[in-house]
């Protein structure tokens, strides 16, 4: 993942204290903790061939890397489809590895296909909803929320359009929204018009938490559920990853006082092999301090690899 990538000699410089809370977040969660928060931990992909020898057994080929993933991972951002609408019947392929696994509670988290968001734009786009979505059903009771991400020149002009086309998908649907266009931060009306629509609409906000691009980090909860997209700067920051995703507990912890009742973490890197290690250690931070539950990643040689520590103080 190349989005808010920064050199390794200007990470110095960035600041990543979490900001405060916004607007929506307040109104959303003003009431009791969740009785039994569901938590979701996964990465963006299952093809890797560096996690072979360290997650994956040796030898283990790519056609079954998504049979090996879902033993460590209770979820998965599921980038693969925005490049082209998936057929049917590669969803219905991808549901069997998954049933076959006994995972019953694995979900995948499909991203919109880009023929959509980028390409029309959202516009005169019901073929290639219909399509899409005859799709991403297949996936049944392990189809977890959708993730509808606009292009970089996707500007608060285009609000209505946004507007428009949510209020056509099926009520059911579960949407998260990520917007980049810097305007959708710096205006103040458009941001607080965005936040106000998605809420009424029933539509998560995506949360990107990237070294480049510190704006996306806009800490706004729009509905009593959280999809974060945390971006690791890789092995050799490793300790300052480490100390965002505590960070990331703290502010987590405090949301489910407010009631917080799902949390998707999505961890990503510009350089993925190492990947698996920082999920690791999120995965035990949340169990260890949110109580989460979630299995913790089976290392080969019964190691995690990473060589870490608890950070809180």
């Amino acid at each position: 993942m190349d989005f808010g990538k920064l050199a390794s000699a200007e990470l110095k410089d960035v600041d990543f204290t979490l900001p405060a809370d916004g607007r929506q977040t307040s109104n959303i969660l003003s009431s009791a903790p969740a009785k039994d928060p569901a938590f979701y931990v996964g990465c963006a992909k299952w093809g890797r061939k560096e996690w072979v020898g360290m997650i994956y057994p040796p030898k283990t080929k790519e056609a079954n890397f998504l049979d090996e993933y879902v033993k460590h991972f209770n979820s998965i951002e599921l980038n693969a489809v925005f490049y082209s609408i998936p057929k049917p019947e590669l969803i219905r392929k991808w549901r069997e590895k998954t049933e076959q696994s006994g995972q019953t509670d694995f979900l995948f988290f499909p991203k919109f296909s880009r023929t959509i968001s980028h390409i029309k734009r959202l516009k005169n786009a019901e073929e290639a909803t219909d399509q899409f979505l005859k799709s991403i059903y297949e996936f049944g009771p392990f189809l977890g929320p959708c993730f509808l991400q606009l292009g970089d020149n996707f500007g608060p002009n285009n609000m209505d359009v946004l507007q428009a086309y949510l209020e056509s998908l099926p009520l059911d649907l579960r949407v998260f929204v990520e917007v980049r266009h810097p305007a959708w931060f710096a205006d103040a009306d458009a941001n607080r018009q965005l936040f106000a629509m998605l809420s009424d609409l029933k539509k998560g906000a995506a949360i990107t938490d990237a070294s480049g691009r510190r704006d996306c980090l806009h800490m706004e909860v729009t509905i009593p559920q959280t999809f974060v997209r945390f971006v690791g700067n890789g092995s050799e920051h490793q300790e300052s990853d480490f100390r965002r995703i505590d960070d990331w507990v703290q502010r987590i912890k405090i949301w489910m006082e407010g009631g917080l009742s799902e949390v998707y973490f999505f961890l990503h890197q510009h350089d993925e092999k190492d990947t698996p290690i920082l999920a690791d250690y999120t995965i035990k931070q949340f169990n260890l301090h949110l109580n989460a539950r979630i299995p913790e990643i089976r290392f080969l040689g019964g190691s995690d690899n990473s060589g870490q520590s608890n950070l809180f103080t």
